[in-house]
């Protein structure tokens, strides 16, 4: 990279690219960097783009609906002061700006700031510290209080947040004054409302969770009071609102990630392993019940042509029918969860696109369709990629055409 930076953030454009922001660096310097690249693996380097407005650490980063990235909460590193300035980069002009203002100060240490989680609405849910939650609203750039979480906050330790396949989300563990919550909420955006889920079967702080196929989250790892990693690891099952004991992990561990891969499996990598601050180059693979992979987009006549159609016609959007800036198309394949709200993002020549509808197309169980705007701004031609990209996980790539 340009430079040396921890407690960063990274995330994945519709372009296949990778935005990397902030973080702390090396000393003398302890404040945050208001530097950022991109990572571009077409290349495999890394280039210089517009700084940030502020100097962020430990920040949260969101890839909204409309392509642009929300950065928000984390602290600016000068005494662990937290940070009050949320910002949005825009990929199509490289450069950062006001993403509105926070309402509330609220206070924040360099890596507990808060919990943001994308809802199927396209707005955000950010739940901070101190057991305050809000909605955040890209199309107003504005903060709303919604209900609390917890009573007794999350001062020394958020819990995890996890969009579910109904568009609830589910809030669980956290720490506080010296204790490790085992308790879980779940949130309805509709009504504001918390409403509390059964419990874990342990505590969970500092941990991973991720949203599997199937509906169920894998809740793996903490770090329990004086730094002491487990293994443990919980399964949520959405239809009956109860916790399961998983497999326990192979190592103990916090902090790490956790990826959902294209097969299926959750690759778990790093993390902590215990006193005195030992991090491990060490990495597992979690294997649920059913292994369900990613969507695939169809392909129909030429090699990679898209299954894509003028909406409401049978017309192809073809290099010699090609589809306009701002024209609504229709895109078929297969792997959308079967009555899941939460919708996919598509990518056309590396733009976000608006997503008009999604799910089985009618009369035709199990053939998905996605319909779609196509955005302006995009390099014209015959072979203009898409990609579709759901519970973060991308598709295959087809081709369509588009003209000026």
């Amino acid at each position: 990279m340009s430079i040396a930076r921890y407690w960063h953030s990274a995330t994945l454009l519709p372009d296949g690219r990778v935005l990397i922001a902030g973080g702390d660096v090396p000393s003398p310097q302890t404040t945050g960097t208001n530097t950022a690249e991109i990572y571009d693996p077409a290349t495999g380097s890394f280039n210089v783009t517009a700084p940030t407005m502020s100097g962020h650490i430990c920040q949260q980063s969101v890839l909204l609906n409309n392509g642009q990235v929300l950065l928000v909460g984390g602290a600016d590193g000068n005494n662990e002061v937290g940070d009050h300035s949320p910002e949005l980069y825009n990929p199509a002009t490289g450069t950062f700006s006001s993403a509105g203002s926070l309402p509330v100060a609220y206070a924040s240490n360099t890596c507990q700031g808060v919990a943001a989680t994308l809802l199927a609405s396209g707005k955000v849910l950010l739940v901070w510290e101190e057991s305050y939650a809000q909605i955040y609203d890209p199309a107003t750039q504005t903060f709303t209080a919604t209900g609390v979480p917890n009573p007794f906050g999350y001062g020394d330790g958020l819990p995890s947040s996890t969009l579910l396949m109904d568009g609830s989300v589910l809030v669980a563990g956290g720490y506080w004054d010296g204790g490790i919550f085992n308790t879980a909420y779940t949130f309805d955006e509709a009504s504001g409302v918390f409403t509390a889920t059964a419990d874990m079967s342990t505590g969970h702080v500092d941990d991973t969770a991720a949203l599997l196929p199937d509906g169920s989250v894998l809740v793996a790892g903490s770090c329990s009071a004086g730094l002491y990693p487990i293994p443990d690891s919980d399964l949520y099952d959405p239809a009956s609102r109860m916790f399961s004991r998983a497999f326990n992990m192979v190592m103990p561990r916090c902090w790490q990630t956790a990826t959902l891969l294209n097969g299926g499996q959750v690759l778990i990598t790093g993390g902590f392993t215990g006193t005195p601050y030992p991090s491990t180059s060490t990495a597992e693979l979690y294997y649920p019940n059913t292994l369900i992979p990613a969507p695939v987009l169809y392909t129909e006549g030429a090699p990679n042509q898209g299954a894509a159609l003028h909406a409401g016609t049978s017309r192809l959007v073809t290099a010699a029918d090609p589809a306009l800036p701002g024209e609504a198309i229709e895109i078929y394949g297969a792997g959308l969860s079967e009555g899941a709200v939460i919708p996919p993002q598509v990518s056309i020549g590396g733009r976000a696109s608006q997503v008009l509808f999604f799910g089985d197309a009618p009369s035709y169980s199990g053939l998905n369709q996605v319909n779609v705007v196509v955005p302006s701004g995009i390099t014209p031609g015959g072979a203009v990629p898409v990609v579709l990209y759901y519970l973060g996980r991308p598709s295959n790539a087809v081709t369509i055409g588009v003209s000026q």
